[in-house]
């Protein structure tokens, strides 16, 4: 008997099986059996596992480090007399650990930037030497020599010089700075100078690769990398800032941050750090913010910014909810000055600025920066949240200064206070002379205060202006609208202190 089969790589086989032959019955059986498990044992073909390639920087170094420049700056210090000679001077040794400007106790200061505007000049027999103040970096941004740096680089300096890749030094003169965006624009006389290409900081993403190229610790021409950690990072400045991981150390100041096409998207400006150095948190200004700066200071040589007068806070998620907002943004208005555009268009202690134009304010620290870039003279909508419901206001911005207020004061015997009502506060009609010097028409004086009010924060000497949407106007309205407060729920309390103004949520009592 003949028996044929297929094997796994497909060939015919054939084997003689002798009828009634156990022995050669097992054998076939076992060699079927054993065909059968290599094929189930066989494991499948692996899965190619895909390789994701770093970014090559090396065309975008190449293409954008000439255009990067080392700044270092020098300042005036006073010195002694060169006759004084060595054991003359008692405080010699003083000097010699902490430098030629160090001031023996009781002596006038001479530090290191004597006979400058605002400092004093070398008193009779001191002189003056230049020495070496610090490094930066900066970038070209015009073929005819304007170049960007920080404004802390080159501030309280002698002199500014530059320093490209190639090694040639260039005197620089400031065109003007602006110490609220840490901006300087500096010039050098040289001509056909390759800048870098401005981008757009408003397209950059979290995760995004970025360089930078600077002079940290005074090594010129150095190229870090890293990623995009956080956008509109918010640390109470002026402006928000990019948050990378880019290596930025001391010297890095007022050099470029560039994306992979080669463009410029921030300038280096702070480090977060405990020791001074690296620490994997850097920030940088947004490049749209600088370019907005860069064009004021090459017309006038300073920037000038609009101003509403109103100053603000932030608007908690109690206090949103308390005067019915659906979600905590804008910028609560604490207080308005007087004759300033934002009391001349009717804005009020209290009000939520939700929109400046065509801007939405999501964050109570965007409005001056918004305003800040309106020119003063602008006529201006915002609205702002007022009593539950959306006001629309007109003004006109005006320049940023000095503001000033008066009032006439005029003495009057305080009235005796009611009892404690169910948030706990005894109450006083406001005295005339307190409404006029904080601009105000209504509202009650905290006496004392006990209990939930107490708890909230409320003192004596605290001004209730507004109950939930409703004004207040003396003391009889106001004991009447606690009354009807309903138990268990926080009500909103306009509150006015020292002449700010702040809600503060409040749950009545039992």
């Amino acid at each position: 008997m003949f028996l044929s089969y297929r094997t796994r790589t497909g060939t015919d086989r054939t084997i003689k099986l002798i009828v009634g032959s156990a022995s050669a019955c097992l054998l076939l059986a076992a060699a079927l059996v054993g065909t059968a498990a290599v094929r189930a044992e066989t494991p499948p073909a692996p899965t190619p596992v895909p390789t994701l390639a770093l970014p090559d920087f090396t065309s975008v170094v190449a293409k954008t480090e000439g255009s990067v420049v080392n700044i270092r700056t020098t300042e005036a210090v006073a010195v002694r007399p060169m006759g004084a000679g060595p054991g003359n001077d008692p405080y010699d040794m003083f000097r010699w650990f902490f430098g030629p400007d160090f001031v023996p106790p009781g002596a006038q200061q001479r530090g290191p930037n004597s006979g400058r505007k605002g400092h004093q000049a070398p008193s009779q027999g001191q002189q003056e030497r230049t020495v070496p103040r610090g490094v930066g970096s900066g970038f070209i941004i015009s073929s005819d020599g304007y170049i960007l740096t920080n404004n802390h680089v080159v501030t309280g300096s002698n002199g500014i010089f530059v320093t490209m890749t190639d090694g040639k030094e260039h005197k620089a003169k400031i065109i003007g700075t602006d110490p609220r965006t840490d901006i300087a624009l500096l010039k050098i006389d040289a001509k056909g100078l390759t800048p870098l290409p401005i981008g757009d900081s408003n397209t950059l993403k979290k995760g995004q690769w970025v360089l930078a190229i600077g002079s940290p610790f005074g090594l010129s021409s150095t190229v870090t990398a890293g990623i995009v950690s956080a956008i509109n990072r918010d640390t109470g400045d002026y402006l928000p800032f990019i948050q990378t991981d880019v290596a930025v150390n001391p010297g890095n100041s007022g050099g470029p941050l560039i994306n992979l096409a080669g463009q410029v998207v921030g300038i280096n400006s702070q480090i977060i750090s405990q020791s001074g150095g690296f620490m994997g948190i850097s920030l940088s200004i947004p490049i749209d913010e600088v370019m907005r700066v860069v064009a004021q200071l090459k017309e006038h040589g300073k920037v000038t910014r609009g101003r509403i007068g109103v100053q603000i806070g932030p608007v908690s998620d109690d206090v949103a909810k308390a005067i019915g907002l659906n979600e905590s943004k804008g910028a609560m208005v604490s207080n308005v000055e007087a004759d300033s555009p934002a009391s001349k268009s009717g804005v009020q202690p209290g009000d939520v600025i939700l929109k400046f134009n065509d801007t939405t304010i999501k964050h109570w620290t965007d409005l001056p920066r918004v305003v800040g870039a309106t020119k003063p003279g602008t006529e201006s909508t915002m609205e702002v949240w007022r009593r539950g419901k959306v006001i629309t206001l007109k003004l006109k911005v005006g320049e940023m200064s000095a503001a000033e207020s008066a009032g006439s004061e005029q003495q009057e015997e305080a009235p005796k206070p009611t009892a404690a009502d169910a948030l706990g506060l005894k109450v006083i009609n406001v005295p005339d002379d307190v409404r006029s010097k904080n601009r105000i028409k209504g509202g009650v004086q905290v006496a004392d205060s006990e209990g939930p009010a107490a708890t909230a924060g409320i003192a004596a000497g605290d001004i209730i202006l507004v109950v939930n949407d409703t004004d207040v106007t003396n003391v009889k309205q106001f004991s009447k609208l606690v009354e009807q407060l309903p138990k268990k729920r926080a009500a909103a309390l306009l509150v006015m202190r020292d002449g700010q103004t702040q809600w503060v949520p409040v749950t009545p009592g039992k």
